[in-house]
């Protein structure tokens, strides 16, 4: 059974800074692009980040400049360095990986206060 764990969700304030980890278990065949989804209130969960296997990546418009993903194919996690975080970053954020089939976190809270 696959697992995806995330970590380093939390409150902070507009300006400040945090990195969310998902790590990847359990019976996976060959992980080709992971991502960050977030879902803030009332709305549609919506991709942030993705970088493929080769380390390409893709942002949101939102969040360029100011995101950074990145992964450790030998330890299955990926990453996102979320820097001047804003009040409208707020929201659960979503680890997803695809494989054969595409597969979720169960999500880590992002609040930022104004």
């Amino acid at each position: 059974q696959v697992q995806l764990v995330e970590s380093g969700g939390g409150l902070v304030q507009a300006g400040g800074s945090l990195r969310l980890s998902c790590v990847v278990s359990g019976s996976i065949f060959s992980i080709n692009v992971m991502a960050w989804y977030r879902q803030a209130p009332g709305k549609q969960r919506e991709l942030v980040a993705s970088i493929s296997g080769g380390g390409s990546t893709n942002y949101a418009d939102s969040v360029k400049g100011r995101f950074t993903i990145s992964r450790d194919n030998a330890k299955n996690s990926v990453y996102l360095q979320m820097n001047s975080l804003k009040p409208e970053d707020t929201g659960v954020y979503y680890c997803s990986v695809f494989s054969r089939y595409q597969y979720w976190g169960r999500g880590t809270q992002v609040t930022v206060s104004s």
